[in-house]
């Protein structure tokens, strides 16, 4: 079978029967046309992130348990799968495949309209970066994939390629575009891929290099994490951080009372320095982005709510926070415990954002969140009732600010855009592969690193070397929401704990190493059935 049967379905340009050679075109005559030609590979994942790929990294990590309510939000477990690593091929949730694959089409398809690839470099740069992005979140989701770096021929069978190799392909196309991306990082370059996105995606793909490059997904141990690549993950780190165009503290707000929520605030922008990579989403002309309608109290639209405005649209509340994650946000001071819900909920002003000393009430009382999760009964429907003691089940993130207008008027969409690569992410990637044993650069230790985080968050500083637990919880703290969790859970060996209603012996839970991977979807393996379906699926 042939992978045009996947790539057909997202992305209707690709014809596979017209010789390649017919199909070149002259360049765009200004860098306007350009840009309108390749903004359809930039904003190919918005869609996913918006919503499903949230669902799938953020439910399948020990940040959230997938809550439903006496049958309400069962939807054939595709909540709760995520957070029972009980992953089936059609749980939509594990559905991006199709999505990045048709983004990958596109990305050929452009580069065959500017000339194939040996057509100007820096022409061809920006679609070959976002290729190689597709790649990544293709591998890191899926395991063994195909390396997809032109259209494929009519009747040309199209085989998945070891994780390994598709590794080394990333890296290669990365190393060769950087040099034609642009440099600037500037609201020219906002939500595009330029030269400080490719190298961020450089610094994941290596300090995960030992996952990636495993001879199979269960044979990857933490415990005896060896990564060849360590000082070339530091060298891009440095590149990013010497380039003095970011920091931790810009935002698109003056003097805001709190800098880390102000970035992820519904007004975020270019102007939030700290974001090296971003989507960006406006709730009339980019939608898709829906994050508070699943963290939200169950029925905080009962009245007003404590957003501080009222709507007649419902909020689900199906992500609720496990215990072990909730524990993560009691740092004394700690700016970012204000971006999470628990014990009474305060009303929040709807201008400003900021909570008041007002306690929410829902039919005149006030509402007490739980940090424990009490089921109905242990099965996989993970039900904690249909009422005020069920939706008070597990903290709720409100990280993802909804504004008003977005959410009452455009059907639930919001406007925050959302950072894929941020600069305090390089700060702690550093920190990382300096204490699993790369060569100290700059003066800089892992403590000062580390303390760089928590200095701007207002949280206590360390006074020794943080241990590698330190800064995966750190991260756990810094990139609540982010979608790191579970590639951050794999590369240090917690990804088989338990948390959550992840437990040993509860139903349905599992804890094969197989599940380091999704199983491809259905519709992506009947198209392709030459291929076999991930082990343990």
């Amino acid at each position: 079978m042939f992978m045009a049967g996947v790539l057909g379905m997202t992305s209707a340009c690709t014809n596979l029967d017209v010789d390649v050679n017919s199909q070149y075109t002259a360049y765009p005559s200004s860098e306007i046309a350009l840009e309108a030609k390749m903004a359809d590979i930039y904003y190919t994942f918005s869609g996913l992130l918006g919503r499903r790929y949230d669902e799938c990294m953020s439910l399948s990590s020990d940040e959230y348990v997938g809550e439903s309510f006496s049958g309400n939000y069962v939807d054939n477990h595709n909540y709760s799968n995520m957070s029972l690593h009980n992953f089936t091929p059609d749980d939509p949730a594990i559905g991006h495949f199709e999505g990045l694959a048709g983004g990958i089409s596109k990305a050929n398809q452009i580069i065959v309209d500017l000339g194939g690839e040996s057509a100007d470099s820096a022409v061809i740069a920006p679609a070959r970066a976002m290729r190689a992005f597709f790649e990544f979140i293709l591998m890191d989701s899926y395991g063994d994939v195909p390396i997809l770096d032109k259209i494929p021929e009519a009747d040309e069978v199209v085989e998945r390629k070891p994780r390994a190799e598709v590794a080394k392909f990333i890296e290669s196309e990365l190393l060769s575009v950087i040099p034609y991306l642009k440099d600037t990082n500037d609201e020219t370059t906002y939500g595009k891929p330029n030269k400080w996105m490719a190298e961020a995606l450089l610094v994941k793909l290596y300090i995960n290099w030992p996952v990636y490059t495993a001879s199979d997904v269960t044979a990857y141990d933490a415990a005896s994490y060896q990564n060849e690549k360590l000082d070339d993950c530091v060298k891009y780190c440095d590149d990013i951080i010497n380039s003095g165009l970011f920091d931790l503290t810009s935002t698109q707000r003056t003097n805001p009372a709190n800098v880390y929520r102000a970035k992820f605030f519904p007004d975020n922008s270019y102007k939030v320095k700290d974001f090296i990579y971003a989507m960006p989403y406006d709730a009339t002309s980019r939608q898709g982005m829906t994050y508070a309608r699943f963290r939200t109290w169950k029925k905080a639209n009962t009245g007003s709510t404590y957003y501080g405005w009222e709507t007649g649209n419902s909020f689900a509340g199906v992500f609720a926070m496990t215990p072990e994650y909730a524990d993560l946000f009691s740092l004394e001071g700690d700016d970012r415990n204000d971006v999470v819900i628990g014990g009474y909920i305060k009303k929040y002003d709807p201008t400003t954002y900021e909570p008041t000393s007002e306690n929410w009430t829902y039919k005149g009382d006030p509402q007490f969140v739980t940090k424990t999760i009490t089921l109905v009964s242990e099965d996989r429907d993970l039900n904690v009732g249909e009422d005020v003691n069920g939706w008070n089940q597990g903290w709720k993130s409100i990280k993802f600010y909804p504004g008003e207008d977005d959410y009452v008027n455009h059907s639930r969409n919001q406007s925050n855009d959302v950072p894929i690569f941020r600069y305090a992410d390089i700060l702690l990637t550093k920190a990382e592969a300096i204490t699993r044993g790369a060569t100290a650069t700059n003066g800089d230790t892992p403590m000062s690193l580390f303390n760089q985080i928590r200095s701007y968050v207002n949280a206590p500083l360390l006074t020794q070397a943080p241990s590698l637990q330190d800064i995966l919880d750190e991260r756990g703290r810094e990139f609540l929401d982010e979608h790191w969790r579970r590639n951050d859970m794999i590369r240090f060996g917690t990804w088989e704990d338990e948390f959550g209603f992840h437990k040993k012996g509860f139903p349905s839970a599992r804890f094969d190493k197989t599940c380091r991977v999704f199983p491809i979807p259905t519709g992506v393996m009947n198209s392709n059935t030459n291929w076999e379906q991930n082990a343990g699926y």
